[in-house]
């Protein structure tokens, strides 16, 4: 469920990252900025990497920063890209970054942009049904079948 109930802690991460770009944005390598929270209370920052033919989102950055600084886990995370008018806004992750982030917990929460307002919610509620392969699930799948009438 999403909540639109910000907190100062939401809206300092979300500071953070537009400074970073503000300070770094490139139209094709630099194009978004990411800051991530841990459970320690630390902010880390990333920067989307970029050429013509590989791009590096920038919360898997924050996520590498975070990781060796041994941040014990990921609280929240927000994206930010540049708008028609130069000013950074909330983006939400990709498909990648939202499977990337749930492998490091599903408890994450996510700023996200709700139809034009920002709001946060559950990264379990972003990718409900994550890629697992069948020996990493703690159930067996039935094979599909069709239900009678």
């Amino acid at each position: 469920m999403i909540s639109f109930d910000l907190s100062d802690a939401d809206v300092e991460l979300y500071e953070a990252a537009r400074r970073m770009l503000l300070t770094a944005h490139h139209s094709e390598n630099h194009r978004v900025a990411a800051a991530m929270r841990g459970a320690s209370g630390a902010i880390y920052l990333g920067l989307h990497i970029g050429s013509k033919r590989l791009n590096v989102c920038a919360e898997s950055s924050a996520l590498a920063n975070a990781r060796m600084a041994q941040e014990a886990s990921i609280r929240s995370v927000v994206a930010v890209s540049m708008d028609g008018h130069t000013e950074p806004q909330v983006t939400n992750p990709c498909g990648l970054c939202r499977e990337l982030l749930r492998a490091y917990g599903a408890g994450i929460t996510v700023l996200v942009d709700a139809a034009g307002e920002v709001g946060k919610v559950g990264l379990a509620e972003l990718l409900p049904f994550p890629w697992l392969r069948a020996a990493e699930t703690e159930w067996e799948t039935l094979p599909p079948r069709v239900n009678p009438i």
